[in-house]
């Protein structure tokens, strides 16, 4: 018998896979055998140190996207999950302040706790949590696209906010895994126009291949006051500005990525003239992740098409290098328990 594995981050720089037994779940808890597990921009931060003091508990086990299938339920859970294809939402909110009763529990008031932060997460063999945080998939579920489907929900709450209506014309500043799952989930709203911008003319293919009309450079989308709606999904210095320069006037707009630095910040005066409506996004409510769940259900969403890499649990620490890297061509990386 396999021992059971888990990678875990001691403290910055420091990385071991080490055995690790699965935690039996408690009430109201499930446990979960993880078939696959993906790494962001923010499993980077964890790794090097770079993470905001109160977002991360070391040592932790890393891993707040990812998929797989009940094994075992606690009391309480109704215990026909076991055997089903499942994903679940990171957020461990205290559901009874004012913003998780308004079912924004991405803003819960409570201390912040979160699967792959501060609590155990799934660069592991099984994954604990609470039931209640799992979203059920279609029995036939492809489990390696549905690893993505934490940033989808990420998306699907810009693309909520952005509201667009069939035959406008809408931008995506960002080409990376966020922007892309924006691109799809935008693309089933039917726009007239859907472009991608993006500094690397390398994913015009991928661009593509997730609904976009067309890539464009910062520099070549710089007509001002062309889109009815922008989506900035890049969190790169400038890209805020840029997704307010390119909305027409008493469009809209939304930002959902935190420059590390900002040396060009929206202007105020072109806000108020323009009379642009921005909209904010952090994480997903649970409102976002049913959205992306049931589009991914029904095929209008296919978080395959960002995956560019798949790797083993064993070489975690590798594929956090080819997300340092920063090769346009790398895209979403799977980890593979």
């Amino acid at each position: 018998m396999n021992t059971a594995r888990a990678v875990r981050i001691d403290a910055p720089g420091q990385l071991r896979v080490t055995p690790r037994d699965p935690t039996p779940p408690g009430p109201g808890e499930a446990l979960v055998r993880v078939a696959y597990s993906g790494i962001c921009g923010s499993d980077r931060e964890v790794f090097a140190g770079h993470r905001p003091e109160g977002f991360v508990r070391y040592p932790v086990v890393p891993g707040h996207e990812w998929s797989g299938t009940v094994a075992e339920t606690g009391a309480d859970v109704d215990s026909g999950l076991v055997g089903r294809p499942v994903v679940g939402e990171g957020f461990r909110t205290c559901l009874v302040c004012p913003s998780c009763r308004a079912g924004e529990t991405n803003l819960c008031t409570a201390e912040y706790d979160e699967t792959g932060f501060t609590r155990a997460g799934a660069w592991a063999d099984h994954l604990t949590l609470p039931a209640r945080l799992l979203h059920v998939l279609p029995a036939d579920s492809d489990l390696r696209a549905a690893a993505s489907l934490e940033p989808a929900a990420c998306a699907a709450a810009a693309c909520l906010k952005a509201g667009v209506l069939p035959g406008e014309s809408v931008a995506v500043v960002g080409g990376g895994s966020l922007g892309l799952l924006a691109t799809q989930l935008l693309a089933a709203a039917s726009p007239a126009e859907l472009l991608v911008v993006d500094p690397h003319r390398q994913r015009a293919e991928a661009a593509a291949a997730n609904g976009a009309t067309a890539l464009r450079t910062p520099e070549e989308a710089t007509v001002p006051g062309r889109f009815d709606v922008v989506v900035e999904a890049a969190g790169s210095s400038g890209t805020a500005d840029l997704a307010t320069r390119l909305v027409r006037p008493g469009g809209r707009v939304v930002l959902t990525g935190l420059a590390s630095e900002e040396r060009q910040p929206p202007s105020p005066a072109h806000l108020v003239l323009s009379q642009i409506t921005v909209h904010t996004v952090f994480g997903a409510p649970p409102r976002a992740w049913t959205h992306a769940v049931r589009a991914f259900a029904s095929g209008a969403l296919d978080p395959s098409r960002i995956i560019t890499h798949e790797l083993a649990l064993d070489d975690a620490e590798r594929a956090l290098g080819l997300l340092a890297e920063a090769d346009p061509a790398t895209i979403k990386i799977l980890l593979r328990p």
